[in-house]
């Protein structure tokens, strides 16, 4: 099911963050095999950093800092000391780990012994770390957003979620779907 058959911002946000997890439990199962020793493709490791820098910080992360995030600003809740600046923070972190993950992939592209090891903590401060964010967004902000935005200004959301700008118009969700998928399957324990 992607983004423009739902009518709720809140249910697309949602389907996005099962999409997530579908990536992270990839991650997690390709982490323990790292760490039994396994070698695995790059272009293994590579297809989770193309997940988690394109769909999730720059599509996910992006509507929610585009389109939502100035909604609720209009209702008065505070960006820069308030929880979207917490929310915000916590994307900033999330875009350092990918960093990270991408500096050790390039390691163990090269054959550096050490690199699985750097993904492998790299991987697991980024799991830890989006799923209590996701959890934060879904019991706090979503619920927030839902009691103070009107319904005007949630269809004006979901128009916008349905045409995204340029930028975030380039992602295609299904391809992400199906890759978190693939990856789940082949990977998760």
């Amino acid at each position: 099911m992607g983004d423009k058959t739902m009518t709720d911002p809140f249910h697309v946000l949602k389907h996005e963050h099962r999409i997530i997890e579908r990536g992270l439990r990839a991650m997690d199962g390709i982490c323990l095999r790292l760490e039994w020793g396994e070698h695995l493709p790059p272009e293994t490791l590579a297809q989770l950093v193309d997940f988690t820098g394109n769909f999730i910080d720059v599509y996910h992360h992006g509507k929610e800092e585009t389109y939502l995030f100035p909604a609720l600003e209009r209702e008065g809740i505070e960006r820069e000391d308030g929880p979207l600046g917490v929310i915000e923070r916590e994307h900033e972190i999330e875009n350092h780990l990918t960093s990270r993950l991408i500096l050790a992939i390039e390691a163990y592209r090269e054959g550096d012994g050490g690199a699985s090891r750097h993904f492998v903590d790299a991987a697991r401060s980024y799991i830890n770390h989006l799923v209590g964010h996701m959890q934060k967004e879904e019991s706090i902000l979503f619920r927030i957003a839902r009691e103070l935005i009107d319904e005007s200004d949630l269809d004006t959301l979901m128009n916008y979620f349905n045409n995204p700008g340029t930028e975030l118009n380039v992602v295609d969700v299904e391809k992400y779907d199906r890759m978190a998928r693939e990856l789940e399957k082949k990977y998760a324990v």
